[in-house]
């Protein structure tokens, strides 16, 4: 199905490569690269067998940026943090199916808070697990690696769920991004642009780009672009 709002794709890097110990200024150089938003992928350490970034860090780098910022919450507790990341500065806050035992009420509250909210699926997870929350959600991430770290490899095969909550996206007639996040590089990002998703997280291959942060930008958005059949702001 044809997206009824066709919108120009979105590249928001994660700051996952940057460098920790002068996070203010890699949130400079990323806005000066012309990026969409910021993701800060937050770990607990259970959920994830990883740990990043708290409220407190994330914070102190929000004044240094002129985008804004999304929490990719990968903790089993997510509804006790909600707050912390709002006030820290977080317009969009993506919390797991997998971790919510009442997802419907978590992403009201996020809402209720004065953010943006978003729901995210690991590759094994259905697309159908968001379908009757989709009112109450802004955003749908499906994860195309297993959360936890950086530089993992692009998983094809979750491109036709991809598709599939494009569909269901369509359907609702509701304003909802469609993001995917892990392994996204210029190789990787016209499949799932082509199944659908219209927002891409970009982390390790946008860092290590040879060109920098500025022409990687630029390559990711021009082939999501022509994958998904954008001229001109307006679908071809």
């Amino acid at each position: 199905m044809t997206d009824p709002s066709p919108r120009q794709p979105l590249i928001v890097p994660s700051v996952l490569p940057a460098d920790f110990a002068r996070l203010g200024e890699e949130v400079r150089q990323l806005c000066e690269a012309g990026v969409d938003r910021i993701q800060w992928d937050v770990m607990d350490g259970v959920f994830v067998p990883n740990l990043t970034f708290g409220p407190d860090v994330i914070a102190a780098a929000r004044p240094h940026s002129t985008v804004g910022f999304e929490a990719h919450l990968m903790v089993v507790n997510p509804d006790e943090l909600l707050g912390r990341y709002v006030e820290a500065g977080c317009e969009l806050v993506i919390v797991h199916a997998e971790t919510c035992t009442h997802l419907h009420r978590t992403l009201a509250r996020i809402r209720d808070l004065g953010a943006r909210s978003g729901v995210a699926l690991n590759p094994h997870t259905p697309a159908e697990v968001v379908a009757h929350v989709l009112e109450e959600t802004d955003l749908v991430l499906a994860m195309t690696v297993n959360p936890g770290f950086g530089g993992q490899a692009y998983i094809r095969a979750v491109e036709p769920k991809i598709a599939r909550l494009r569909r269901m996206i369509d359907d609702s007639r509701l304003a909802i991004e469609l993001e995917v996040d892990g392994g996204i590089t210029g190789r990787t990002i016209s499949g799932a642009s082509a199944a659908g998703a219209d927002v891409f997280i970009s982390g390790s291959w946008m860092y290590a780009y040879p060109g920098g942060k500025a022409a990687a930008v630029k390559e990711l958005r021009t082939t999501a672009t022509e994958s998904r059949g954008y001229q001109g702001g307006e679908e071809r």
